[in-house]
């Protein structure tokens, strides 16, 4: 293995922990609860591109399946990806691929950067409401109104800081050699 390779598998592995640690910050208002780990997550497709972010997301959620706590709260299992919050944590799939695939140039612009993470954004809401909408049996009306809504708000700043952390950490990567 070349020593690029080896980074970019360490970088990838540190981000899949900081995903973990930002789901064991949460702020539980109702079924779906408010963490930090989309925020790496979005973080981890611009700053190790659509393959290496996946693979963090992937790790995550293997660790999760196999029942280690890593999910928001200390959860785990194969049951909780299958519940009603598993829409959101399986849309992290392709939410890191957007964010890979739209940053994959060098400049880290900002509009970039803002434009990739609402978009990944708007991925996870849409495949979590409707997960959560038929796993829960409730209407659209509702599963919006408990399932995205009152998400926004931290979801925007959180995006705020993603975009600005990784327009101050992509230039460090790069230099190393590694990173998107």
């Amino acid at each position: 293995m070349n020593e690029v390779y080896i980074r970019k598998m360490t970088l990838s592995a540190v981000f899949t922990v900081l995903i973990i640690a930002g789901s064991y910050l949460v702020v539980p208002i109702g079924v779906v609860p408010i963490v930090l780990q989309n925020m790496f997550v979005l973080m981890a497709g611009v700053m190790l591109g659509p393959f290496w972010g996946a693979v963090s997301v992937c790790a995550f959620l293997v660790l999760g399946a196999l029942g280690l706590p890593v999910f928001s709260g200390g959860r785990g299992g194969a049951a909780h990806i299958l519940g009603p919050t598993g829409g959101y944590l399986v849309a992290y799939i392709p939410a890191v691929i957007i964010c890979g695939v739209v940053n994959l140039k060098k400049s880290k612009k900002i509009i970039l950067l803002l434009f990739s993470m609402v978009s990944a954004s708007l991925v996870i809401y849409l495949i979590g409401v409707t997960w959560l909408k038929f796993t829960t049996s409730i209407s659209w009306d509702r599963a919006v109104i408990v399932g995205m809504l009152p998400f926004l708000p931290g979801d925007a700043l959180k995006i705020a800081v993603a975009a600005f952390m990784t327009s101050k950490l992509s230039p460090l990567l790069k230099n190393l050699g590694i990173g998107n």
